[in-house]
């Protein structure tokens, strides 16, 4: 098997990266620089990696480096909260999936793995776990991400149905944490409240997971699992309070933790919304920190059973990520 792999310099794309390799599995990586992939010479000069630059959104680039592969995983996802418009979430998060799409009618691509988020799916509650059956719920049902990423998920679903020779599985991860998030995108939360001797946090929560989990279960997902399915991989319902906490134990800091008044957040999410009215792109909207006022609880039990999907200690997560940053920090200088 040959993979083409999409996103291979955000935090899923490498470890992904990394795990194919590991299972001595060929992959192509379409990016747009090759600078971006943050791994060491000899990875990069990997016998079985073949680095192509080119655009996701150019027929060409797409066509040309699927031309000789068995299989997608698409790791690629417009995730900037402080995007103004709908339509700026769509060419990655919905198109994309059609174009590739397009390309398996084509080319004799015979999986597609394709990662979304957990946040397409009722967050649920101590008492009922959400599950892969379970719809959209606000304030996830408002989320530009979110909706532009069901919409790729539909597609998905709507083609593995017409086309059942083909295996097509669609991956619902939870708020990843782990090494080589570059960029960073989950490490911009740990790094907030990093040795701060006072931290205030939103009520809500997220399921947190590690990240090499996730891959594990990707690389798993391109033979195992039903064909036009979803997985939720989850791991561990906890507060933004509590997760700080456990932060700063796994570090060795002592930390204060304020748990923020949900009228305080709702304020801070009206003065981005007159922001936004001014153009001005910010994080800060009422559609983005209500997510933040809401705890997730999710049942990963389907993608254990049917995809062998690890549960790493989430301490171990966050060590990852430091022991990572930390000699990131170091080679960049």
């Amino acid at each position: 098997m040959k993979v083409l792999l999409l996103g291979a310099t955000g935090l899923l794309g490498h470890n992904v990266l990394l795990e194919l390799l590991g299972r001595g599995i060929p992959v192509v990586a379409l990016v747009r620089n090759r600078s971006r992939l943050a791994l060491s010479d000899q990875c990069c000069s990997h016998p079985l990696l073949s680095v192509r630059e080119g655009s996701l959104l150019n027929d060409r680039d797409l066509r040309n480096s699927a031309a000789d592969c068995d299989a997608i995983i698409n790791c690629a996802g417009t995730t900037d909260m402080s995007l103004l418009h709908y339509d700026d979430y769509l060419p990655v998060n919905r198109d994309l999936v059609g174009r590739l799409l397009h390309l398996m009618e084509e080319l004799p691509v015979g999986a597609l793995v394709h990662v979304s988020t957990a946040n397409t799916i009722g967050f649920g509650n101590p008492d009922h776990n959400a599950t892969e059956d379970d719809t959209i719920q606000k304030p996830f049902a408002d989320s530009f991400y979110a909706q532009s990423k069901l919409e790729g998920e539909g597609l998905v679903a709507e083609w593995a149905a017409a086309h059942p020779d083909r295996h097509l599985v669609v991956l619902n991860p939870g708020f990843m944490v782990g090494a080589y998030d570059t960029h960073p995108s989950s490490g911009k939360l740990l790094l907030s409240a990093y040795r701060r001797r006072f931290m205030a946090a939103p009520k809500g929560g997220k399921s947190f997971v590690h990240v090499g989990d996730v891959a594990q279960a990707a690389v798993n997902a391109l033979t195992m699992g039903r064909s036009g399915h979803r997985y939720l991989l989850t791991g561990v319902n906890c507060s933004l309070k509590g997760f700080f906490l456990l932060q700063a134990q796994q570090q060795g800091y002592r930390q204060r933790v304020i748990s923020l008044p949900n009228w305080l957040v709702s304020l801070a999410g009206r003065l981005g919304d007159v922001l936004r009215c001014c153009h001005i792109a910010t994080q800060l909207s009422t559609r983005n920190v209500r997510q933040l006022m809401v705890s997730e609880y999710y049942d990963c039990s389907k993608a254990r059973n049917e995809l062998a999907f690890p549960q790493s200690p989430l301490p171990k997560a966050v060590s990852d990520f430091y022991d990572w940053y930390g000699s990131y920090l170091h080679h960049s200088k």
